[in-house]
């Protein structure tokens, strides 16, 4: 089995991905610009998989993140791919996924500092 905080790291390379692709974009250049919709919504579909696969203690232990909000999107962006709303993979990579990593840098921090 992989080591959980694997699966941290791979939520804070994506978001920082994220972080880079978003950069210098406003909302109407990424409704345009269909390469990096694609690019930001791998990346979220990184981050769904790699939350996914967190064992429940460990989401148990760190109810401050939407760990079932997480993981339903990147369900939806897979299986329901025709359903994506480009404005809300926009919202949620400029406002959700900041605070995310904010939040997975304090457990990285927090319980695994010493690794």
């Amino acid at each position: 089995m992989r080591p959980e905080k694997l699966y941290f790291l791979d939520i804070v390379e994506a978001a920082e991905a994220i972080g880079r692709f978003c950069e210098h974009v406003d909302e109407d250049q990424f409704l345009k610009d269909e390469l990096r919709q694609s690019a930001v919504l791998q990346k979220l579909i990184v981050i769904g998989e790699a939350a996914s696969h967190l064992a429940s203690d460990v989401r148990e232990r760190h109810k401050e993140i939407e760990w079932e909000d997480i993981v339903g999107f990147r369900n939806i962006a897979v299986h329901e791919y025709f359903a994506i709303l480009w404005e809300i993979v926009w919202n949620t990579a400029v406002q959700d996924v900041p605070e995310l990593y904010k939040k997975i840098l304090v457990i990285l921090a927090d319980e695994y500092e010493g690794e």
